[in-house]
C-alpha cells in the first residue's frame, strides 16, 4: 500500500481504499482551493468545470474558436492562474501547480474512471448536482469514492436515484475556506454510505489531509455553519436592538473572548455578505418559529447587499478603508464613521485575569455594557447548541471541535459553559424565563457540574446519561494533558524535559514567545546529556503559538545598552556550544518546528539530525532585521545544509552556495511553508513534513526511533570549504551594488559586510577548509561588534516596542 492507502477492518470486513489520484468538479474559489490542498500533499488532481457558454471578446482577440481546448478549458485553467495570485497562498509552493490538470465536463469526464476520489464543488443547486452525478455514473468505476463539498444541501437528497454502488461510496465532505489553512472537515454520511468508507475518509482526512474531522448529521448547514451563523445572527439582532456600534461589538468579540482578531463584523466582511446571505437563508428555509426568525437577515443588512456593500471583495462592507483610516458603518444612517471601541469596567478587569475561562467569566456576569451584550449573545448560542445535541451531531465533542476548527474559537459552546459555570448560568437563565434543554437539565439532575471532566489524566465528556472518554487519534499527543498524566523529568522557567515513552524524550520550550535565553540553553545541555545516557533519541518541540521567534531580544538589548559585552560573549558562546551539542549528540535529535521559526528558532533546527516540520512552518534567519547576524551557528549550519545535498566527487561552486546563503540571511528571507523552507535549503531531502499539526510530535518521535533503530551515529566533525578572499570580494560587490541602487541602507551595508566576512571565512584562499569553531568564532565576533552599534540597538528597541523591523 502507498502512503495514500489505508486498510479498514470493521465487522470482519477487510477493505483497502487508496487515494492515488483525485478529481475536483467545479473550479471556483472552493474547488480550486481543495485541488491546491490535495496537490500540496502530493496527490495529482483533475480539475474540471463547464465549457464557457460562448466566445468572449478576449477569446476572439486571441484567435480562439469554440473547439479550441484553451477556450473549452478556460474556467479551470483560469482558476489555476488565480491560485498563484491569491493571498493567503493556497499552494505551499508554486511547483505544486504541476500536479493539477485543468479540463472540462464535456471533453474530460471520461477521465474520472482513472481517479479514486471525485469531489463535487459545483453551484449550490440540487438539480444541477443531481444532473452532474447522473453523468458521472456513466464513467465512474465501481468503488470510487464520491463526495460533495456542499455547505448545506441535503446529502440524502443528492444520492436519490443513484445506483447502489454510488450510494455506498457517496458522502458529504465539507471543507472550510481556505482549505489549506482551516482545520475543519465535516464528514456527512447518508443512510446508505458504507461504514468502511466513513472510517476510511475519517482516517484519510486526519492523517493525510491534516484535518480535524467531525462526523455531522445531514441537517441544514451541518454543525459549524449552523451554530456559527446562529451566533452571528443573534449578535446582529442584539446590536441593532440595543444600539451598540460595529466597532464596540468587534472590540469585545475577538481575542478578548478567545475568538479570531476578525471578531464578528470583520469576519462577515471577509466571508462576504452575499455568501453569508445564502448560508443564513439555507437554515431559514428549513426551520420554523423563533429559530427561523433568528436566521432572518435584518433589513439594514439586506440594504447593504442591494448597495453592493458586501465586504472585502467589494472593498466596502461593515468597514471601509479611507486613506489610512478604517471606518465603520453607522447602522442607523448607513454612513461611515470613525471606528469606536467598547469602554466598560469589566473589559479592564477581564484583561487582568489569567486564563481565558476567567476572562470570559468576568465579562459574562458583568453588569455593564460589555457584560450585557456578551450574556445576550453567548448564552443563546450555548442554549441553541444544547438544543441541537443529538440532532446535528452525536456528541458535544463534535460540536465543540467544529466551532474551534471551523470558526477559530478557542473554546466550543460547551467548553464556554463549563468556563462560566453551568449551575450558576442555568439559574440566571431560568430567572429570565429561558427554557433549559433537557440535555443540560439532565447533567444538573445527576448532580454533575461540568460537561467535561478529567479522570486519571484523561478527558471525559457528558453524553446525556454519564461521562464517556473523549476518543482521540493516537497520533494526536496533547502535551498539556500528557504532562498532567506523566509529569516531567526536569524543568526550569524556559523549558521542560518530558519522557514521551518508548525511549524518546521531548524538550519543550515554554518561555515567553518561546524566546531562547540562558534558561533554555541550560535545558538543551541537560536534555542532550540525559538522552545520551538514558534514551534512544530527543525531540525538540512544543505546542505554543509558534515554535520559537528567536533569542531573548530584550535581554540582548539590555546587556548591550549596559555595555556588558563580556556577558553577551558568554551567552552567545553558550548558545553556539549548545547547538554543537545538538549536532554531535550520539543519539538522534529531531527538531519539530511549526509556524514562526525565526532566528534562534531556526538555529535550533539546523544542527538537528532530522527536522520534522509542520506544513505551516515559516522559517528564516531574520537577525538582519534587528541589526545583527545569526549568532548561534546559523550561518555555518545553513551553509553546510546547502553543501549536504551536493553529490560526492563533483566539482562544487562554493561561491554559488555562499551567494545563496548570503542572500537568504542578508534579506531575512522567511519561508511561507515547509515546502518553501526546503526550497530555501533549511530542510534537506531527508527531512519530513507533518500535514496534521496535531500529529507532529508523534511523527517526530517516530523519526527519532527510526534513526536509532537504523543504528544512528553522530556526524563526524569535518572541515568546511569556504570561498575566502575572492568570495568575500564577490559578496561585498553585491552588497555595495544594492546600497548604490538604494535597496539597502548604510547600516544594512555594514551588516552585510560582517555577514560576508563570516560566510567567506575571512581573507584566506578560495577553497580553504577550516574548522567549524573558526567560523563560529568569526560569527560571534561579528555579532558582538554589531550588537554594540547604536543603530542596531535602535532596531532592537523598535522591534520590541513596535513588533516590526526598523529601516535605519
Amino acid at each position: 500500500m502507498n502512503e495514500h492507502s489505508f486498510k479498514v477492518e470493521k465487522g470482519g470486513l477487510h477493505v483497502t481504499y487508496q487515494i492515488r489520484k483525485a478529481a475536483v468538479l467545479g473550479s471556483g474559489v472552493m474547488g480550486s482551493g481543495i485541488a491546491a490542498h490535495l496537490a500540496n500533499i502530493g496527490i495529482p488532481v483533475l480539475l474540471l468545470d463547464i465549457v464557457p457558454p460562448k466566445l468572449g471578446a478576449d477569446d476572439e482577440a486571441k484567435g480562439l474558436t469554440a473547439e479550441n481546448p484553451k477556450f473549452r478549458n478556460k474556467f479551470a485553467a483560469g482558476a489555476l492562474e488565480k491560485l498563484l495570485k491569491q493571498k493567503p497562498a493556497p499552494l505551499t509552493t508554486k511547483n505544486n501547480l504541476s500536479l493539477i490538470t485543468p479540463g472540462n465536463f464535456e471533453d474530460h469526464l471520461d477521465q474520472l474512471k482513472d481517479v479514486d476520489w471525485i469531489i463535487e464543488v459545483v453551484v449550490e443547486n440540487l438539480d444541477i448536482k443531481k444532473s452532474l452525478y447522473e453523468k458521472i455514473e456513466t464513467v465512474r468505476k465501481p468503488g470510487t469514492i464520491i463526495s460533495s463539498n456542499t455547505s448545506g444541501i441535503s446529502i440524502e437528497a443528492m444520492a436519490e436515484g443513484r445506483s447502489e454502488d454510488f450510494q455506498k461510496h457517496f458522502l458529504g465532505t465539507h471543507f472550510f475556506n481556505p482549505p489549506r489553512y482551516l482545520k475543519l472537515l465535516e464528514i456527512i454520511p447518508t443512510q446508505t454510505t458504507s461504514p468502511e468508507v466513513v472510517e476510511f475518509m475519517t482516517v484519510f482526512g486526519e492523517d493525510r489531509l491534516g484535518k480535524g474531522v467531525v462526523i455531522a448529521k445531514d441537517t441544514p448547514n451541518f454543525i459549524a455553519n449552523r451554530i456559527g451563523t446562529y451566533g452571528l445572527q443573534v449578535t446582529l439582532h442584539e446590536m441593532l436592538e440595543r444600539g451598540y456600534t460595529i466597532g464596540e461589538i468587534d472590540s469585545i468579540t475577538g481575542t478578548l473572548i478567545g475568538r479570531p482578531k476578525s471578531a464578528t463584523f470583520r469576519t462577515l466582511d471577509v466571508v462576504g455578505l452575499d455568501t453569508y446571505m445564502h448560508v443564513a437563508k439555507n437554515v431559514y428555509d428549513q426551520t420554523a418559529g423563533d429559530e427561523q426568525r433568528t436566521f432572518e437577515l435584518p433589513d439594514v443588512v439586506t440594504k447593504m447587499i442591494e448597495n453592493g456593500w458586501i465586504g472585502a471583495k467589494a472593498k466596502q462592507g461593515f468597514y471601509v478603508k479611507k486613506d489610512r483610516d478604517i471606518l465603520e458603518l453607522d447602522m442607523r444612517t448607513l454612513e461611515y464613521i470613525p471606528t469606536q471601541k467598547m469602554k466598560a469596567p469589566s473589559i479592564e478587569m477581564a484583561k487582568q485575569q489569567k486564563g481565558l475561562a476567567n476572562k470570559i467569566k468576568t465579562l459574562v456576569y458583568a453588569k455593564d455594557r460589555a457584560g450585557e451584550i456578551l450574556w445576550n449573545t453567548l448564552t443563546p448560542t450555548m442554549l441553541y447548541a444544547a438544543q441541537l445535541h443529538g440532532e446535528i451531531a452525536d456528541d458535544i465533542v463534535a460540536i465543540d471541535n467544529a466551532m474551534k476548527w471551523g470558526f477559530g474559537w478557542s473554546q466550543g459552546p460547551f467548553e464556554i459553559w463549563d468556563a462560566i459555570g453551568v449551575q450558576k448560568s442555568v439559574g440566571l437563565l431560568k430567572e429570565e424565563g429561558k427554557e433549559i434543554p433537557a440535555f443540560v437539565q439532565s447533567l444538573l439532575d445527576k448532580g454533575y457540574e461540568t460537561f467535561y471532566k478529567e479522570i486519571d489524566g484523561d478527558l471525559y465528556y457528558f453524553d446525556g446519561s454519564d461521562y464517556q472518554a473523549v476518543q482521540v487519534n493516537e497520533k494526536a499527543i496533547n502535551l498539556k494533558q500528557y504532562k498532567k498524566k506523566h509529569g516531567v523529568i526536569k524543568k526550569n522557567s524556559g523549558a521542560s524535559l518530558i519522557d514521551l515513552g518508548d525511549g524518546v524524550a521531548l524538550l519543550e520550550f515554554h518561555s515567553q514567545s518561546n524566546a531562547i535565553g540562558l534558561d533554555i540553553i541550560q535545558m538543551i545541555n541537560f536534555a542532550v546529556d540525559e538522552v545520551e545516557k538514558n534514551f534512544k533519541g530527543l525531540v525538540i518541540g512544543n505546542q505554543g503559538k509558534n515554535f520559537c521567534v528567536g533569542a531573548n531580544l530584550g535581554m540582548i538589548l539590555m546587556e548591550a545598552q549596559d555595555d556588558n559585552i563580556f556577558e553577551l560573549d558568554f551567552v552567545i558562546r553558550s548558545f553556539q556550544n549548545a547547538m554543537m551539542k545538538i549536532k554531535y549528540s550520539s543519539k538522534p535529535v529531531v527538531a519539530a518546528p511549526f509556524q514562526m521559526t525565526l532566528g534562534g528558532g531556526a538555529e535550533v533546527c539546523l544542527p538537528a539530525a532530522h527536522i520534522q516540520a509542520s506544513m505551516e512552518t515559516y522559517m528564516g534567519l531574520v537577525e538582519a532585521g534587528v541589526g545583527l547576524i545569526p549568532g548561534g551557528g546559523g550561518n555555518v549550519n545553513l551553509y553546510q545544509k546547502h553543501l549536504k545535498g551536493l553529490p560526492n566527487g563533483v566539482p562544487t561552486d562554493y561561491q554559488h552556495i555562499a551567494n545563496k546563503v548570503f542572500e537568504s540571511i542578508a534579506m531575512a528571507k522567511v519561508s511561507t511553508s515547509a515546502d518553501e523552507a526546503r526550497e530555501n535549503n533549511f530542510l534537506d531531502f531527508a527531512d519530513s513534513v507533518s500535514v496534521n499539526p496535531d500529529h507532529q510530535i508523534y511523527d517526530a518521535k517516530q523519526a527519532a526511533l527510526s534513526l536509532y533503530e537504523a543504528g544512528y551515529t553522530a556526524p563526524k566533525k569535518e572541515k568546511v570549504p569556504v570561498t575566502g578572499d575572492s568570495g568575500y570580494a564577490t559578496l561585498l560587490l553585491a552588497a555595495e551594488g544594492m546600497y548604490g541602487s538604494g535597496f539597502i541602507s548604510e547600516h544594512d551595508l555594514k551588516i552585510a559586510k560582517k555577514l560576508a566576512y563570516v560566510l567567506a571565512g575571512g581573507k584566506i584562499p578560495y577553497g580553504t577548509r577550516v574548522d567549524e569553531q573558526y567560523l563560529l568564532d568569526l560569527e560571534r565576533e561579528a555579532f558582538l561588534s554589531l550588537v554594540a552599534e547604536p543603530k542596531s540597538q535602535q532596531r532592537m528597541q523598535h522591534m520590541l516596542v513596535k513588533g516590526k523591523p526598523l529601516r535605519n
